[in-house]
């Protein structure tokens, strides 16, 4: 893959020297995605679903095409496909239909320690309001989930385990098919958070089998506001729409109201229609510019190299699994002895260096693990061994220096 040449499709590079490596909480956006969103409101504006005149019904068609795209990318049915403003409102959606409906006190949930916010507070919250019980899968000392303690929580008392495909601030990858198969075998959904994996990997729900799975169109170099909530089909008719308005309705009287079939059943209102052209165009490109295994090949290098440059400096601990880092990483975390991570984002922020210090949303992690923050680089398509060895110089630098 030729970062150096992908980078001339993203103009914030070429009239800065910005080195930005906080890809895991959002991704840069090509020219191409840029110009869709632009097309959309330059050529004329219109909602979906709602006009008989040209410019509505070119406009639903677009619409309509981008899903279809996604559920392309997804191995689904279109009408498997609900569009979100992202990751968070996809979670919670689920937690607050299908939770709310299915939930019952004494029921369980299983999650991980490894949770973002978003796919932890919503189960957390839920099982705090109807009587549910939260089960957490803890780690094994090499960064791994506890597949061992996975299968003691299970019971037939699980309802669901919503569970992240790429853990971002470990970097690591859940074996997905095998904590499926086994939620599966005891009747329980499961809900997959794909945040940080539907960037770089290509997404097969039927594969997968899971109920639901959820993404965000910005990490993935689309514009914010926009992701995509997976609802198997055998749900639809089970599951209640998550807002009320316009466009999902098929009847309304003073007594009662009457709601069209998925996927319209739920996108109440006007929906974020700009961004998902955008999204749409950011599928084409990733597409038909670069494949994903050059992609995970590409962020994987970068890693490694990071990794090696990392382990000769010894105030620097990196937190999580090196091997499978350098085989099938897109991050890395790290603390330094010493110093604070934000106070070391600051000092690189002074050379247009770009990574992220905190917890990530990942307050529970943090805690697990007894360290209060942690730096996390995290790659794209457009990064380059160049900005690793920068941002090396710069680590040793200042860590030379005693800042």
């Amino acid at each position: 893959m030729d970062a150096k040449k992908i980078r001339q499709d993203f103009p914030v590079f070429n009239h800065s020297k910005l080195v930005y490596l906080d890809n895991a909480a959002t991704a840069q956006k090509p020219q191409a995605v840029i110009d869709a969103v632009n097309n959309f409101y330059a050529h004329g504006a219109a909602n979906v679903h709602r006009a008989i005149y040209d410019l509505g019904e070119q406009v639903t068609g677009q619409y309509n095409a981008v899903r279809e795209k996604l559920a392309k990318f997804m191995n689904s049915q279109a009408c498997e496909v609900i569009f979100t403003s992202g990751t968070t409102e996809g979670v919670n959606f689920i937690a607050s239909t299908w939770g709310r409906k299915f939930i019952q006190p004494g029921d369980e949930i299983i999650i991980s320690i490894m949770e973002h916010h978003a796919n932890f507070i919503a189960w957390q919250q839920l099982a705090q309001n109807t009587g549910a019980i939260l089960k957490i899968i803890n780690l094994t000392p090499d960064f791994q989930l506890d597949i061992d303690q996975y299968q003691k929580l299970l019971s037939a008392k699980t309802k669901l385990v919503a569970i992240t495909h790429a853990s971002n601030v470990l970097g690591t990858i859940n074996n997905l098919d095998l904590i499926i198969k086994q939620a599966k075998s005891l009747g329980s959904a499961v809900l997959i958070d794909a945040a940080q994996a539907a960037p770089y990997t290509q997404i097969d729900v039927k594969k997968l089998n899971c109920d639901f799975l959820v993404f965000s169109g910005h990490k993935m170099l689309a514009p914010d506001g926009v992701g995509v909530l997976y609802i198997a089909q055998a749900w639809h008719d089970q599951i209640s729409p998550y807002q009320f308005g316009g466009g999902m309705v098929s009847n309304v009287t003073l007594s009662k109201s009457t709601f069209l079939p998925a996927p319209e059943k739920f996108e109440a209102g006007t929906m974020p229609v700009a961004s998902i052209m955008g999204l749409g165009a950011a599928l084409d490109y990733l597409q038909k510019h670069v494949s994903y295994t050059l992609i995970r090949a590409h962020l994987a290098d970068l890693c490694a190299k990071l990794i090696s440059g990392l382990l000769h400096i010894p105030q620097i601990t990196i937190v999580g699994n090196i091997e499978q880092l350098k085989q099938s990483g897109h991050l890395v975390s790290f603390i330094i002895s010493g110093y604070h991570a934000h106070d070391v984002a600051a000092y690189l922020n002074q050379f247009g260096i770009c990574v992220r210090a905190g917890h990530h949303c990942a307050q529970p992690l943090h805690d697990y693990l007894g360290l209060p923050a942690t730096l996390r680089v995290s790659f794209q398509i457009y990064n380059t061994a160049q900005e690793v060895d920068l941002l090396l110089a710069k680590l040793e630098y200042f860590i030379k220096q005693g800042f």
